[in-house]
């Protein structure tokens, strides 16, 4: 369970860093346990299914060649295995590790899919199963982005730089995020992009070698302020009310397969059944928890992510074939509602699930993403990720590229105005951004899906936030300075703080409003 740590700018930032952690040690066997390690096992499998992930993502959606995954996204693996132990299949673009081995782990896959990326596979399925996975066709643009002025395109005006931003600062900037040794970090802090949008416009953009324009990466847990967004869009349709309780409607293959487990005669209530129905012998405590509750990450559902690590949780459904859905409904209550922080992959999903089952509609589900956000953005190099079943893995499976996650900046900084149309509303934009009641005496660190400055970090405007994800992406918002940051990295070990480098890209701008405050 994460406890909440004392009022200081130390802790809160190693807060951060640890939630930051919590998904990248999905990677990393559970180690530690007094005697046999009975969970070895499913760790192993996860391990190998997170590598077929990443080679499939990294060679398919992101462009690049196994020598570059190795050297990059691969290396913050512990022990990935070797290529002589992967099989790479061109015609259904799919990958499998642990090939030609005599260890006791199955091999794991994971295969593309059309528009929504690679999916992991059970561990008993073959690439000849892709055919039955979710796709999602996509649609021929009618005019090349290339063409189209930012920020819904990517064309960049030729202009000088404004007068009244500092670009030798910027640079500077960029040179403490790049070289991290120099500069009182490790080697371990790898920065692939820096790119700063002021009063709407780009004012600095530059990347690692190999990385470009287009180079989708994965955001990690920045996908989690992805997720609010589309949450926030289906809210203010009235799909779904922040405060209301949390029910999911039962999908056709989770009740056959309902009905297959209880085909014994008894009847029996699963932790997965959410509501558990009229047959239930007592009322479900469950029943208490809202969305505002999951969206603050303090649902009071057992922390399976935070207690397991890559052996259990969440894990098994990024890289195992498990089903997201089921999974994050597999927890039972053990704090109040709204009582305690605790960052959970799975209070993101239970969100995610709760819109799939407000458009009770699969494809319908699917297509949301695309028609009621990315297209009507422009962020075309955005490709999030599901499980096997169909749900969206939005807690941490999306491809994004900077510019992409800059729209997504630039969409609140705008309080969720673009173009002139209200994509989603202030309101919700206000309620991502205004601190969760659970973290009011320890520093306002967190909002809905968004990380806050800390208090503590009174040198830094107080109205900034930022999406976040483990490897250091960030999108940092502050208003007050009119600002955008995009940050994509690919760090191993403690990750480059989000707020640190907030205060270097700072130096390049006149304070404009000494009065920042959190949004209330």
């Amino acid at each position: 369970m994460v406890t909440p740590p004392p009022r200081s700018r130390s802790a809160v930032q190693a807060l951060l860093a640890t939630a930051l952690l919590a998904a990248s040690l999905l990677a990393h066997p559970l180690s530690g346990q007094e005697g046999y390690d009975v969970h070895h096992p499913t760790a192993q499998l996860t391990q190998y299914g997170q590598q077929a992930l990443t080679l499939c993502n990294g060679l398919f959606v992101s462009e690049r060649n196994l020598e570059e995954i190795y050297e990059g996204e691969l290396a913050r693996m512990s022990r990935p295995l070797a290529p002589s132990r992967i099989r790479i299949d061109e015609s259904t673009r799919g990958v499998e590790v642990g090939v030609g081995g005599n260890d006791p782990t199955p091999v794991m896959r994971a295969v593309w899919r059309e528009g929504l990326g690679c999916i992991v596979l059970s561990p008993d399925q073959g690439l000849e199963d892709a055919e039955g996975l979710p796709s999602l066709p996509t649609r021929e643009r009618h005019q090349d982005p290339e063409t189209i002025p930012w920020p819904r395109g990517d064309r960049i005006e030729d202009a000088p730089p404004p007068s009244d931003v500092e670009i030798g600062a910027l640079e500077a900037a960029w040179d403490w995020a790049r070289n991290r040794e120099a500069h009182g970090g490790h080697a371990g802090q790898e920065t692939l992009s820096l790119l700063v949008v002021h009063r709407g416009r780009i004012v600095f953009e530059d990347y690692a070698p190999g990385i470009e324009v287009g180079t989708m990466t994965r955001t990690w847990s920045a996908a989690k302020s992805l997720a609010a967004t589309l949450i926030g869009i289906g809210v203010d349709r009235g799909l779904l009310e922040l405060d209301a309780p949390l029910s999911f409607e039962w999908r056709p293959d989770e009740l056959n397969e309902y009905r297959r487990r209880h085909a014994s005669g008894f009847d029996m209530i699963s932790w997965e059944d959410w509501p558990p129905g009229d047959q239930a012998p007592a009322p479900d405590p469950r029943s208490r928890i809202t969305l505002r509750h999951v969206l603050h990450m303090s649902s009071g559902l057992y922390p399976v992510d935070n207690e397991w690590g890559s052996a259990m949780g969440s894990s098994l459904c990024y890289f195992g074939g498990w089903d997201c859905g089921a999974a994050a409904r597999d927890r039972g209550l053990v704090r109040e509602p709204g009582a305690l922080w605790d960052y959970e992959n799975h209070d993101t999903l239970l969100g995610v699930l709760a819109l799939r089952s407000a458009l009770d509609d699969d494809e319908a589900f699917l297509r949301f993403p695309r028609e009621a956000l990315l297209d009507r953005l422009g962020m075309h190099h955005t490709v999030p990720g599901v499980d096997r079943f169909g749900t969206y893995v939005m807690s941490s499976q999306v491809y994004m590229n900077a510019r992409d996650l800059a729209r997504l900046g630039l969409l609140h900084l705008q309080e969720g105005v673009w173009e002139g149309e209200q994509v989603v509303s202030r309101d919700w934009v206000h309620f991502v951004r205004t601190p969760a009641p659970s973290t009011e005496d320890f520093g306002h660190f967190y909002g809905g899906q968004w990380w806050l400055v800390p208090d503590d970090r009174s040198e830094l405007p107080q109205d900034a936030y930022t999406a976040a994800g483990a490897g250091g992406q960030y999108a940092i918002v502050v208003p007050s300075h009119d600002l955008v940051v995009v940050r994509r990295g690919l760090d191993r070990g403690s990750a480059l703080s989000a707020w640190d480098l907030l205060e270097q890209v700072l130096e390049a701008f006149p304070e404009t409003s000494p009065q920042a405050r959190k949004f209330r």
